[in-house]
């Protein structure tokens, strides 16, 4: 691995205006921290990682680099290969944790001013890591019995080790944040009682409610939103007891499996059904192979796995007595671009054929969960998609003191 990892890193050409730079979300200064890698300095290498990147170990993992940083590195443009920065990034950090070199916070300056964040998922650990390097007195609140949000209940644990995330929060545990699980604001507390706690609040709480495909036959059993079936998972793979895996239900062992979708979601739905010894999968996604959302990487992974992808496919009615047996679906061809630029799915007339599944899995995205009513706040003003409206040069919300970052607000 090691000398992999400076081989790859010498293919770097150091190009004039770095493209995998440019079309990294944070910047990430890459050219120069493969530059250190190549050159066996690997301290720098991770210091330099982390300088723009909270989580460089959770990046190096799951990131789409192939529509990122690698799918843009020149190099791969002009036929060579892409130079592999995601294991770069990963190998640099691992070897960063090793060696001791990650450390704690230690602020010399403690500011009595503290700060309430709602969701201690990845937005929200960032925030309240760059606030504890400025001395804030931070506390994350989160509804989970664990920390990480998609990070430890999302996403499978062969795509990001827990061990990961869990390393990660005690390191923010060590540099004094601090975590009350299983608090649920407009339950234990209402968002007006936490403004009155913190001289600020962050709305960090992302999106989970499961958008819906309101079909006849979805009232049958044996069919489930995305993320109850990968939590049931992941809780097992922490070592929980979850009723509802092991007594056959939320497990894919020997059933067949139909998963809607094409995002990433549906690709971890069905790599997680492989894994669990699935008798047959099946992805179903109105549009074809090109129009998918999800990373072409995971795709190719999952059919190299055995999923087999129903394209250009739509389902118009599950079927069974009192469990879903099968489903009605249609075809699709692909009609003008809409305003995404993407063509519109449109059903082809006396096309329908039936598939045989034992177990149902929705993977069709999730909307935001009414957040004034829950917290109790009605004042707090939302999208019309229900996303929380903030000031994009502040982030702050209508309300004075309260702001929101992350895909609650994206």
């Amino acid at each position: 691995i090691h000398e992999k990892a400076k081989e790859q890193s010498s293919r770097c050409s150091q190009c004039g205006v770095p493209f995998c730079q440019v079309h990294c979300p944070l910047s990430n200064n890459i050219p120069d921290w493969l530059k250190l890698t190549a050159e066996g300095r690997y301290e720098e290498a991770y210091h330099l990682s982390q300088s723009t990147n909270n989580m460089p170990e959770v990046c190096g993992r799951i990131c789409p680099q192939d529509r990122l940083c690698e799918g843009n590195c020149v190099i791969e443009q002009s036929g060579h290969g892409t130079v592999t920065i995601g294991s770069i990034e990963k190998y640099i950090t691992e070897k960063a944790w090793e060696k001791g070199w990650v450390k704690p916070i230690n602020n010399n300056i403690e500011n009595d001013q503290s700060v309430g964040i709602i969701g201690a998922g990845p937005a929200g650990l960032a925030c309240g890591e760059e606030l504890r390097k400025k001395g804030y007195q931070v506390t994350i609140y989160d509804r989970y019995d664990r920390s990480g949000g998609l990070l430890i209940y999302g996403i499978p644990n062969f795509k990001l080790e827990k061990y990961v995330v869990e390393r990660r929060i005690k390191l923010l545990k060590d540099s004094g944040i601090k975590f009350i699980n299983n608090f649920e604001v407009g339950k234990d507390s209402t968002l007006s009682e936490l403004k009155d706690k913190h001289d600020s609040i962050l709305i960090s709480t992302g999106v989970y409610k499961p958008r819906e495909i309101n079909l006849p036959g979805n009232d049958l059993s044996n069919i489930f939103p995305a993320m109850e079936f990968l939590t049931a998972s992941n809780r097992k793979g922490l070592g929980d007891e979850v009723e509802i895996f092991d007594n056959g239900t939320l497990n894919a062992e020997g059933k067949d499996i139909v998963v809607i979708g094409g995002g990433d979601t549906a690709m971890d739905c069905v790599r997680t059904s492989v894994r669990q010894k699935a008798k047959s999968v099946k992805c179903l996604y109105r549009r074809d192979r090109e129009n998918m959302p999800g990373s072409a990487r995971e795709v190719y992974n999952a059919e190299e796995e055995g999923v087999e992808f129903v394209w250009l496919s739509n389902p118009k009615k599950f079927i069974g007595d009192k469990k879903i047996s099968s489903i009605l679906v249609e075809k699709i061809k692909l009609g003008k671009p809409d305003s995404s630029g993407r063509k519109n799915p449109e059903p082809i007339e006396g096309s329908d054929f039936k598939i045989k599944t034992d177990m149902t899995i929705k993977a069709l995205g999730f909307d935001p969960e009414n957040l004034p009513k829950l917290f109790k706040f009605p004042e707090l003003t939302v999208s019309k998609w229900g996303t929380i409206k903030i000031n994009l040069m502040t982030m702050e919300t209508n309300v004075e003191g309260v702001f929101a970052a992350g895909d609650i607000v994206r």
